[in-house]
């Protein structure tokens, strides 16, 4: 790895050296923390998780090969470590990572924002892919230790690193940012995320914009023009803000003739000062078109032409676990579990209501949201109780909040409400039932927030029968 040498990283660490007095111009062939990969020559990161200690396996990294980065200096007891200690293995991953940036000197396209970072991530990466060598961030590895594993994964054959970060509280973004100082800032929205330690949602632009405090000179700013929080973005750093919208006319980028292909997406006629063209994005719903804009932005930003844009857009693959459509011999279903807020909770059910047949909606707790989160789960339920809904089922103590404004908003409308995920198994699972919860044919819709564990929902619907 360019320049990551054994000197270099206890200097930009602070660290002292172990046992590596012979090493001291070895670069490192790898930066793991998983112990399993631990292979010769690479440095392995002893991080203390939730539910293991990484200092446990440095004994096995070294006899691998491999080179330790401890905070502990007590695992290190025994004949032949080989080891970088410093006084908090977690900084000191952020600190090399942003070395290791440097060296590199690939530009940054940075994705931010409270719903749908990670779609605009996926859509980013695969229009710039169409000029350029790009690595994208994989999975959720968007926080303080997921951004540095990332920035590892980058070789001096790439040219452009599209990152996804990710907070929950101040100061976050700020050192997201300062490993990161991205060439390129492209912010989704101001939603409802993560109230709970942020406040309001000026307090979530507040934490957000905090990417700012290290974007490089002469980078560029890409916002959604149509929410009234970014909308309020002036210069930054003597950087003018690009907008995208669709309703703001005003923005530069923009889509026009939007046409819901169901399941298969939309089309839209992209604006752009490069020009207009015809564009699918091949996933539902409006959020999806936005997020389209985006990328198209950044896009015309690195210079790809029209067609290039059009056909990253086209290209970009699908999630699992949001918005994933499967598909089974008795029902369909949109996995969209992967992790949930009242925006993406109503965008998700905007596009259930819109498709035909009967439509079943299981949805489960949102996370995160401070004091107003009975009121925000109210405010779900009856935006679900105006949609043509056929039955509405949720799972958890304050989805029931939900479950009620929705039938209070449309009376007519079939509403069941479980306290545990395990209740609604067993309920799916029964082939005894006169009256089975679901029909062949339904469309069903499933979301909440991550900590509910709705993948096995998804698990038991595609055997239901």
């Amino acid at each position: 790895m360019k320049n990551l040498t054994i000197k270099n990283i206890a200097a930009v660490t602070g660290g002292i050296c172990y046992g590596l007095e012979e090493k001291q111009n070895l670069e490192v062939s790898a930066v793991v923390t998983d112990s399993r990969k631990a292979q010769k020559d690479c440095l392995f990161a002893a991080i203390k998780g939730e539910r293991a200690d990484g200092h446990h396996f440095v004994r096995q990294v070294c006899q691998a090969g491999g080179i330790a980065l401890v905070e502990n200096r007590e695992c290190l007891d025994f004949p032949g470590a080989e080891a970088v200690l410093v006084s908090s293995t977690l900084d000191a991953i952020k600190k090399i990572a942003a070395f290791y940036l440097r060296q590199l000197a690939i530009p940054v396209v940075g994705i931010v924002g409270s719903v749908g970072k990670t779609s605009t991530k996926e859509l980013t990466a695969s229009v710039l892919s169409r000029g350029y060598r790009v690595l994208k961030t994989e999975g959720n590895f968007n926080n303080e230790l997921g951004v540095p594993l990332t920035i590892f994964r980058l070789t001096p054959e790439d040219q452009l690193a599209v990152l996804e970060m990710g907070i929950n509280h101040f100061g976050e973004m700020h050192r997201l940012a300062e490993i990161t100082c991205p060439e390129t800032v492209v912010f989704t929205n101001i939603g409802y995320s993560h109230l709970e330690f942020l406040g309001s949602r000026d307090g979530i632009l507040k934490a957000k914009s905090e990417v700012f405090d290290f974007i490089r000179p002469g980078g560029h700013i890409i916002l959604n023009g149509d929410d009234d929080k970014l909308i309020t973005v002036q210069d930054v750093h003597g950087i003018r803000p690009v907008f995208y919208g669709i309703k703001n006319q005003e923005c530069t980028f923009r889509a026009r003739e939007i046409r819901s292909l169901g399941f298969s997406g939309s089309s839209f006629v992209l604006v752009t000062p490069a020009g207009e063209i015809p564009v699918t994005v091949p996933a539902p719903g409006i959020h999806m078109v936005y997020n389209a804009l985006a990328a198209a932005a950044a896009g015309i930003t690195y210079g790809l032409t029209l067609e290039q844009v059009r056909d990253g857009i086209a290209a970009a693959p699908s999630l699992s676990g949001r918005f994933q459509v499967i598909r089974t011999d008795y029902l369909t279903i949109v996995d969209d579990c992967y992790n949930a807020n009242p925006g993406s909770m109503k965008a998700s059910l905007g596009i259930l209501g819109t498709l035909p047949g009967r439509r079943v909606a299981i949805l489960g707790d949102m996370g995160e949201l401070g004091e107003n989160t009975e009121a925000l789960h109210r405010e779900v339920g009856s935006y679900a109780g105006k949609l043509r809904l056929d039955l509405l089922c949720t799972v958890g103590t304050l989805s029931r909040k939900l479950a009620e404004a929705a039938a209070e908003e449309n009376p007519e409308l079939s509403v069941r409400s479980y306290d545990r995920v395990e209740e609604l198994l067993d309920v799916l699972q029964d082939q005894t039932a006169e009256q089975p919860l679901l029909q062949k044919n339904d469309t069903v819709l499933v979301k909440a927030s991550h900590f509910m564990n709705f993948g096995r929902i998804v698990e038991a619907l595609k055997n239901y029968r």
